[in-house]
């Protein structure tokens, strides 16, 4: 096997495009569950508006990029706030059952024959990034990095603004998280009885956590339309959301950097796993009775399903967390 190829699309796994937009995804998660204690199984829709917003308002109504940024995070909030007043006095399990429906709800609205002209139908929309690209400071056919990182003009330019939205958010929720904001927050997800009874708004608040994490996931759907210079409905299904609370138990719930932690561990361990397993389907190592090429790719979700629940049984509170993040108050 050719394990410097391995290796080298391992490493640019680590800090290559699904991992910003999943860490970006995570960090908002973290700030509804994370923090809050907001059992949010909805991020996907706030992924898919930030998405949305940008492809809509270019490719559609022909207005310029910077307005379609503006559009997807507006939209971000009018969802929160939309999904928020109903749910937000649910107990936990009401409120993940919910914020499902309403993502698969965003996922199948877009998706509609009859909205086919301004979101694209089932087929998605295309050819919105341009004014992004435009941007780039770096020499079309170059390529960018060291070592084993290296990158196209294209990819390292959204890489380069990704990991800055990654970095803005961490900062941003760790300043939070030490105001006394945030530390109202953390008291809501341990006992939100108690801070009632100290005469804070609970509802105000999980509204604003709600809110921050979803503009936050906006800004993934944004890193993940531009990055594929395309949007389509399925890629924003229960799943996506699925993945986000695994990048985020994975790294550490109520942590800063456990997102980005998670994000890099997820996709390198995928990544690795699925060049071994081409490779060793390819070289003959393993026979076509056990698995052929056609089904590498679901065995290694397999495979790392199983490592994530051996990582559950063994260190449930993740790389980062502490056991006593993930205790929710589900009355």
């Amino acid at each position: 096997m050719d394990w410097s190829s391995i290796l080298g699309n391992t490493a640019r796994a680590a800090i290559g495009l699904e991992t910003v937009i999943y860490a970006l995804a995570a960090i908002g998660l973290n700030v509804q569950f994370g923090y809050a204690g907001l059992l949010n199984f909805g991020q996907a829709a706030f992924v898919a508006v930030g998405a949305y917003g940008i492809a809509v308002t270019v490719t559609v109504l022909g207005l310029p990029f910077w307005l379609g940024v503006v559009v997807g995070l507006v939209a971000a909030v009018l969802l929160a706030v939309l999904l928020g007043i109903p749910t937000l006095r649910l107990r936990a399990d009401y409120l993940a059952i919910a914020t499902i429906a309403a993502a698969e709800i965003v996922r199948l609205t877009v998706r509609s024959a009859t909205l086919r002209d301004q979101t694209g139908g089932s087929s998605g929309l295309s050819g919105f990034a341009e004014g992004f690209y435009d941007l780039n400071p770096f020499t079309p056919g170059q390529s960018y990095g060291f070592g084993p990182w290296v990158f196209g003009a294209r990819l390292a330019w959204i890489l380069v603004v990704g990991w800055v939205l990654v970095a803005v958010c961490c900062l941003v929720v760790f300043l939070l998280m030490r105001s006394p904001w945030g530390r109202v927050l953390k008291g809501i997800r341990e006992d939100e009885d108690a801070v009632r009874s100290l005469g804070k708004n609970v509802y105000a608040y999980k509204m604003q956590a709600l809110v921050i994490g979803g503009v936050i996931g906006a800004l993934a759907g944004f890193v993940f339309g531009v990055g594929r210079a395309s949007v389509q409905p399925d890629l924003y299904g229960t799943e996506l959301t699925f993945f986000v609370y695994t990048v985020l138990l994975l790294g550490g719930a109520a942590r800063v950097l456990g997102p980005v932690v998670g994000a890099a561990i997820f996709w390198v361990a995928l990544v690795l796993i699925e060049n071994v397993l081409v490779q060793a389907v390819g070289a003959g190592y393993v026979p076509d009775w056990l698995m052929s090429s056609t089904q590498v790719g679901q065995v290694r979700f397999m495979l790392v399903g199983l490592a994530l629940m051996l990582l559950m049984i063994f260190r449930p509170q993740g790389i980062f967390g502490d056991r006593r993040e993930l205790a929710i108050d589900a009355r």
